[in-house]
């Protein structure tokens, strides 16, 4: 087992910015934005297809999308903007997870 590694102020900095931010983005926003379909949000969200569906409803069958959806729909717009600019190495850490599988 290894020791975690200490945080310095600059992390400590970093932490607390990322906790105060209210980064979020409407499905509405990031659809108009990008040229994706329901089921590309769905897989952003990891929400089922339905419950996207209804983000977009009218009337009744309407659900509003919780913070967290908001987020991933923020940070996946930050990621498509800012893909040029992404280190290849920060990349292969950021999908690590995903090439496991």
């Amino acid at each position: 087992m290894t020791n975690p590694r200490p945080l310095q102020e600059r992390e400590q900095n970093l932490i607390d910015l990322y906790s105060h931010c209210q980064l979020g983005m409407t499905p509405n926003k990031f659809y108009a934005k990008w040229d994706v379909n329901h089921e590309a949000i769905a897989r952003i969200c990891s929400r089922s297809l339905s419950t996207v569906r209804r983000w977009f409803s009218k009337g009744r069958n309407y659900r509003r999308p919780m913070p967290s959806d908001l987020r991933h729909l923020a940070l996946m717009d930050l990621l498509l903007e800012g893909f040029e600019e992404i280190p290849e190495g920060l990349l292969n850490k950021l999908c690590l997870s995903n090439q496991s599988k």
